[in-house]
């Protein structure tokens, strides 16, 4: 969730810069672009970009499924850094392309752009819009090789950074008909290549989930790892998968399907007793994180059908108000998806759908599947209605207190929280706030800062676990409240990155068991209701050293055990080596407070993100909810991994 932020890098002076001539323009052929620019198309370099990689030949897999050409995927994680995808998919076409005067399988491997789902011929649903996955993998990869199973035959071309080695050649018979693509991630790049196997195997699942009676199998040679998923239930057993662990209002999801305009609609819903809502919406399998116009269409039906069930059927009436969007999604796991024949996603990495016909697709099929249901199902109804009513009385009065806390941070710097210091830049995107642990490492921070452009708000000890507390109790939390107000940009459906007062959100506590804990508290804060604090990559943890380590004139701060080590060797030898461990920001002065921890010039941050929602807001509910059995099987499947056990 977190990925470290490198140090801001000095501008270079350039005495010429004046001397702007066409000779300074650069024309980046299609593979020189992508090894130029990789973030364009995968997003980033760092392990989410690894692990895209893997996602763009998968899904290249899921569209033969998808098209009832696939019945078995195998993603292998080889012990020389490789990763293999193989289907029983019709297999790639090997013969010359008429327009590139190469075969259509080095087409689709070299130039961007090109493929067959833009035809939607061979494709009517398809993951990869752009036509650019396999290109790109290829591009990025030091070495691939692709091995067709077609026409009787076994074909195989290999690529160095995007360059065939040769032509396709047949290198022996077939039975069967497929696809493997292998690929080396290019270190040139990445670096030593890095793939988490939880993190994968959980968006295998979502595919498997996605396109049930679909087999995927991924296997990690070097830790000896496999993992088979096969679902015939499909969304439903998505729901159930999400909600393992949770009280739920109804024994059954419901689901919803319906065919509208050729685009397929599928959608599962459960409710439970939870305070968070959880709902993932996905386009032709690729999970739009950013949501779009299929999750706008699912919201509105959601909210008009259980409204008009609610004043039919006299659980409200005709003149009491209605229920609103926040007030029927609280404690809501669902899944929304869609099959269409031509996605329109924003940027590469597919963040969220934009087809405007797509909206009044899904509300009408979810209003008319949800209508149904709500009818044929009344005990049931009448415990979702129940819940919405209830979540709509206690959101009142949490409306009160956040209309109050809303108020107060759009006035001027006057009614602001008494103890933030806050900095003299007003721009917000050179501002950046950190929430300090404790009073003494907040006044520290205060003393040590630079007032320019760095405000300090000091925290009271552990903030409220908002996972367990609902909306009214959480904003009755006088910390929860300061924190609010000292933004300025609201929470939940409120939460205007526009208003937003810190570009940089960093949260600094003590290096021992309270500090994690305090951190993770605000964490789940954050996740919970300013999710888009963290999609705009605002927020930030920051590193303190864990020992100063002294040595005659010599002096180290350290930031890690594997750290301390090597230190202590280079300093083997050595006469009367001190070693201090840090605990509490409060241990050091503000001139060591803000050398180690709060100078741009050398401090570490790490940037928090979220690369899988779903895995995220599991393991929030598991350690932060109420449920005590599923938090102890966590920490004891977890326990040989935990680092800087403090005892």
């Amino acid at each position: 969730m977190a990925k470290r932020v490198p140090k801001p890098a000095k501008p270079q002076n350039n005495q010429n810069n004046n001397d702007y001539v066409a000779e300074d323009i650069q024309v980046l052929g299609g593979r020189e672009a992508v090894r130029r620019r990789p973030g364009m198309y995968i997003g980033s370099t760092d392990q989410r970009g690894l692990h895209h990689l893997v996602y763009e030949i998968a899904y290249n897999s899921i569209d033969e499924a998808m098209a009832g050409c696939c019945t078995k995927i195998l993603i292998i994680l080889k012990e020389d850094g490789a990763v293999s995808v193989e289907d029983d998919g019709r297999g790639i076409p090997v013969e010359i392309h008429p327009a590139t005067g190469v075969s259509a399988l080095e087409t689709v491997m070299t130039v961007l752009h090109a493929g067959a789902k833009f035809g939607g011929h061979t494709y009517q649903v398809s993951g990869g819009l752009h036509g650019v996955g396999a290109s790109v993998v290829n591009a990025l990869s030091s070495r691939v090789c692709c091995r067709v199973k077609r026409n009787g035959k076994v074909y195989q071309q290999e690529y160095r950074q995007g360059i065939p080695q040769g032509e396709v050649a047949e290198v022996d018979k077939a039975s069967e008909t497929g696809t493997t693509i292998v690929f080396y991630a290019d270190e040139e790049i990445f670096g030593q290549a890095s793939y988490d196997f939880d993190t994968l195997s959980d968006r295998i699942r979502e595919m498997a989930y996605l396109n049930k009676e679909l087999e995927i199998t991924i296997r990690d040679e070097k830790k000896d790892r496999e993992l088979s998923f096969y679902f015939e239930g499909g969304i439903t057993g998505f729901v159930r998968h999400l909600n393992r662990g949770r009280v739920v209002r109804h024994l059954r999801p419901i689901y919803i399907t319906k065919e509208v305009n050729s685009t397929i609609v599928e959608a599962a819903l459960q409710y439970n007793d939870g305070f968070t809502e959880s709902v993932f919406s996905f386009a032709n399998c690729v999970n739009t994180v950013d949501g779009g116009q299929h999750l706008t269409g699912f919201r509105s039906a959601l909210t008009r059908v259980l409204n008009d069930y609610a004043h039919k059927n006299k659980f409200l009436k005709d003149d009491e108000p209605n229920l609103t969007g926040e007030d029927v999604r609280e404690g809501l796991t669902a899944i929304i998806s869609v099959k269409l024949h031509e996605p329109q996603f924003e940027g590469q990495t597919k963040g969220k759908l934009g087809n405007i016909e797509v909206k009044s697709q899904v509300e009408s099929a979810v209003g008319e599947g949800l209508s149904i249901y709500l009818g044929e199902h009344p005990d049931e109804a009448r415990k979702i209605i129940e819940k919405c009513i209830t979540v709509a009385k206690a959101r009142e009065a949490a409306r009160k207190a956040r209309d109050l806390i809303i108020r107060k941070s759009s006035l001027d710097t006057g009614t602001l929280p008494g103890k933030l210091a806050d900095c003299s830049e007003k721009d917000p995107s050179h501002c950046e706030l950190y929430l300090v642990e404790g009073d003494s490492a907040g006044g520290s921070a205060k003393q040590g800062r630079n007032r320019r452009f760095q405000a300090i708000l000091p925290l009271r000890g552990k903030i409220l676990n908002v996972e367990k507390a609902p909306p009214d109790k959480m904003l009755g939390s006088e910390e929860i409240r300061i924190i609010i107000t000292a933004l300025g940009a609201g929470i939940d459906d409120e939460f205007d990155p526009a208003r937003l007062r810190y570009h940089r959100v960093i949260l600094m506590t003590d290096a021992d068991v309270d500090g994690s804990h305090i951190r993770t508290l605000l964490l789940t804060f954050f996740f919970r209701h300013m999710t888009e604090l963290i999609n705009h990559g605002y927020l930030y943890i920051a590193q303190p050293p864990l020992y100063r380590i002294k040595a005659a004139s010599s002096q180290h701060w350290v930031y890690s055990e594997q750290e301390k080590e090597e230190v202590l060797q280079e300093l083997k030898g050595a006469k009367k080596v001190n070693i201090q461990r840090y605990k509490g920001l409060g241990e050091m002065t503000p001139e060591q407070l803000w050398s180690t921890t709060m100078d741009p010039e050398t401090r570490t941050l790490l940037g928090v993100g979220i690369e899988d929602a779903a895995r995220a807001d599991h393991i929030f509910h598991v350690l932060m909810g109420g449920e005590v059995p599923p938090r102890k099987a966590f920490i004891q499947a977890h326990a040989q991994s935990v680092k800087n056990l403090d005892i």
